[in-house]
């Protein structure tokens, strides 16, 4: 449908605002956030893996919840807006950069996750097999790419769905056959005393493991991007914050905690992950016939959160590239449902590549490990913006009508702040995978790929920008 534009010209018409519910935004989040993957590898510390996850939601998980709520409540267009308006807008640029250039190698580890997954459902030999998983990487994401291009209405019944299929009834079902386990007498295998709370103190591997789960928590900012969305915005961001805060502390703790019950620590395999936990979990109901079929459960639910993380950057990058003119018009251009065609199908020849890594290199692990760390520091950065930005938005526009105030705003996001600063400088550490590596070599690494990949790549476009890049009011809804 089109309507007549400057100078009598047709123009087609921007699509109309599709409405979601504030529950199916809190699942959303939620399904891009939490997952059982995690759950075998905290297993192994007992009743010690909800210290391990306390520590960091306090200090990590509360104060970016709490903080983005009020940004999002005050300040509609995501992490770009709120960055811009506090800072300037050339770290507002970053920071929405930082937010999507992490997901570039997000996508091949979580589908990497699906093809063992699904080899483990199949034939267990697949799961070695690096031609499987680059197809499987490669099939899973163009079909999401495909998906979102039809519209956010999709990928939130979408990922909703396989947060529930694939994440809380598999949950629960661990949780409660744990319990049982239990009520029935058996012993718990790892101990569940008041001096079994605290993990023992291991040096610096100790303090690498708390950072760690601070990043299982990175996200619950992303999808403010779809706050527009909401019917009541700031009544109904906040709420949804909320429940996809604790939603995500349950199915990061309960888990752990069932599987730590009725498999020893020393017979979980960290490699073999969730599914051997299920295996060894059925096994002492005789119900191992389940296995498979939670295998395919598991990868609804990974597939969910993939649709959640192709429509929330990407998005909001899109959106102020267009506004400024920060991205060439060809990664700017929008299909009939207003979705940033281009810029996905340009993200996904990068991960294709890095697929094929899986295919043609023979020791691909260690190098897509340090591929993974360098993402990491590059998203703390802008986390670090989003807690100084908050702060100069509260002292500079204190008035301005928010739906939702933080409470001690300056103190949640000195701590969340902190909490990030310690985690990027941790990630600078050569970790044990790095063997005997000169560990000058692994932080030159790392600075190089972080400070490429998080400034200087964002810096390139920002220097060369050209005022023609600015899309004109009138043709933002427009399709190519």
């Amino acid at each position: 449908m089109s309507v007549a534009g400057a100078g009598g010209r047709l123009r087609p018409k921007a699509p109309p605002i599709v409405y979601i519910s504030w529950v199916a935004l809190a699942l959303m989040t939620t399904s891009s956030v939490a997952s059982l993957r995690p759950a075998p590898t905290m297993a192994i510390y007992g009743l010690a893996a909800v210290f391990l996850y306390l520590i960091p939601a306090i200090v990590f998980l509360l104060p970016t919840s709490l903080v983005a709520a009020e940004l999002a409540s005050g300040w509609e267009g995501g992490v770009y807006k709120w960055v811009s308006t506090g800072i300037s807008k050339p770290m507002g640029f970053l920071a929405v950069w930082c937010q999507f250039a992490m997901t570039i190698f997000y996508y091949p580890s979580l589908l990497g996750f699906v093809a063992s997954t699904l080899a483990y459902v199949i034939n267990p030999d697949l799961a070695n097999n690096g031609v499987w998983t680059a197809l499987v990487i490669m099939v899973c994401y163009w079909s999401g790419v495909f998906i979102s291009s039809r519209g956010t209405k999709g990928v939130a019944g979408l990922a909703s769905g396989g947060l529930i299929i694939g994440t809380l009834i598999p949950g629960a079902v661990l949780v409660i056959l744990g319990a049982v386990f239990l009520g029935q007498g058996n012993p718990s295998a790892a101990p569940m005393t008041a001096q079994n709370l605290l993990p023992q103190w291991a040096g610096l591997a100790s303090l690498v493991l708390i950072v760690n789960n601070f990043l299982s928590y990175s996200g619950m900012e992303m999808n403010a991007v779809h706050v527009s969305s909401l019917r009541n915005p700031k009544k109904d961001y906040s709420k949804s914050i909320f429940l996809s805060m604790g939603l995500v502390l349950l199915i990061f703790i309960l888990p752990a905690l069932a599987i730590a019950w009725v498999v020893p620590a020393d017979q979980l395999s960290l490699t073999a992950g969730v599914m051997q936990a299920f295996d060894a979990v059925f096994a002492a109901f005789s119900w191992q016939w389940l296995t498979p079929i939670v295998g395919l459960m598991l990868v609804a639910a990974s597939l969910g959160g993939m649709l959640t993380w192709l429509a929330g950057p990407s998005k909001g990058l899109l959106l102020i590239s267009r506004e400024e003119g920060y991205l060439p018009p060809f990664l700017q251009k929008l299909n009939k449902n207003g979705i940033q065609q281009n810029l996905l199908v340009t993200q996904g020849i990068v991960t294709s590549i890095i697929a094929l890594g899986y295919a043609l290199i023979p020791d691909v692990s260690s190098a897509y490990w340090i591929f993974s760390v360098i993402t990491t520091q590059v998203y703390l950065i802008m986390y670090l913006l989003m807690f100084w930005a908050a702060v100069q938005l509260r002292r500079k526009h204190p008035e301005h009508p928010r739906g939702y105030r933080a409470p001690m705003l300056i103190g949640l996001c000195g701590v969340g702040f902190a909490a990030s600063l310690a985690a990027l400088l941790v990630g600078f550490i050569p970790p044990s995978q790095f063997g005997g590596g000169n560990p000058w070599i692994y932080f030159v690494i790392v600075a190089g790929g972080a400070l490429g990949l998080g400034l200087l790549v964002p810096f390139l476009f920002y220097k060369f920008r050209k005022p023609s890049w600015k899309q004109p009011e009138e043709s933002k809804g427009t399709e190519s």
